[in-house]
């Protein structure tokens, strides 16, 4: 999330409060220390104008799934 919120010129808090959520769960999950819902997925990825499916495919090639 953290590429695309930079990418997006926003800070934590400013999509905190497009997505609707804590600013400290953002940084939290940026920092890999929180597991996202689904909700808060979609939540962070709508916020970021970033399709979910875009995001969840950039993880799955992170950690070397071949789906």
């Amino acid at each position: 999330m953290r590429k695309y919120r930079h990418a997006a010129g926003i800070s934590q808090e400013a999509l905190a409060d497009l997505a609707g959520i804590h600013r400290t769960y953002v940084g939290d999950v940026e920092r890999g220390e929180r597991n996202l819902s689904l909700l808060n997925m979609v939540r962070l990825s709508s916020a970021l104008g970033v399709r979910l499916s875009q995001v969840i495919l950039e993880m799955e090639r992170k950690l070397g799934h071949k789906a």
